[in-house]
């Protein structure tokens, strides 16, 4: 079934609202009710679950980006067009600003409304490669997932699992943003863009660096699919 673009736009804008939602607010709602103590086990576990209910709820006819770094990826392997793009990430920015709103509205404003920051204890030599790498391990995982027919179902799983996971064993190191739409929208609303260049560049880098790997893979399969569609062809 083919999906207008006005059906991706909105369950791009709702799925981006939902994961910055959770993967901001927990942060938010952390400080704001136990002083932190909660700490990233608990900032990993929110975004699984919000990406297990955009992915299962909206893949299908979104393949669920939710995020600009992924939707410039797919557009390298040739997934979507053009003229998606500015659909994809039109819908992103606004959901996650709409996310962070929400969030300020209903959990609070600590924390800079959950907004991504690095450990300056490590170098930028090291904190810029860690989230290109967790950027990249995320596309890789999405595309797989993809290249797969969406791994036997538990597709959901893998790409809410890759973030937990980067979240997990990274944030101490960049942050593990991984999504320049996630960290725009609590910079904007909190006043605080210090490190806004950072994931607004190495998530871009990590996709776009996945997106060449898996690009001849893809092709290699329409051709199959193409071939095995057409009777003419021996």
């Amino acid at each position: 079934m083919t999906y207008s673009n006005l059906q991706i736009f909105t369950v791009e804008l709702i799925g981006t609202f939902i994961l910055v939602v959770f993967a901001t607010g927990s942060i938010v709602y952390d400080v704001e009710f136990f002083d932190g103590n909660l700490g990233i086990p608990f900032a990993a576990v929110a975004p699984f679950i919000a990406l297990l209910i955009g992915v299962y709820s909206f893949g299908k006819i979104s393949l669920a980006h939710f995020n600009p770094a992924v939707t410039i990826g797919y557009f390298i392997t040739g997934h979507i067009t053009k003229i998606q793009v500015l659909y994809y990430l039109i819908a992103e920015i606004i959901g996650a600003l709409l996310g962070s709103l929400f969030v300020l509205s209903f959990i609070g404003e600590k924390a800079n409304l959950g907004a991504n920051a690095p450990n300056y204890d490590f170098s930028i030599f090291l904190i810029f490669p860690v989230e290109v790498l967790a950027s990249l391990m995320l596309m890789a995982v999405i595309f797989y997932v993809v290249y797969t027919k969406g791994l036997k179902g538990f597709s959901g799983v893998a790409i809410g699992g890759i973030v937990a996971l980067d979240i997990l064993f990274l944030a101490f190191i960049s942050g593990a943003s991984m999504n320049p739409a996630r960290a725009l929208a609590p910079a904007l609303l909190s006043g605080t863009f210090d490190d806004l260049w950072l994931y607004w560049t190495a998530p871009f880098i990590g996709t776009i660096i996945a997106a060449f790997v898996f690009r001849g893979k893809f092709y290699a399969q329409r051709t199959q699919i193409r071939n095995n569609n057409d009777p003419d062809v021996d």
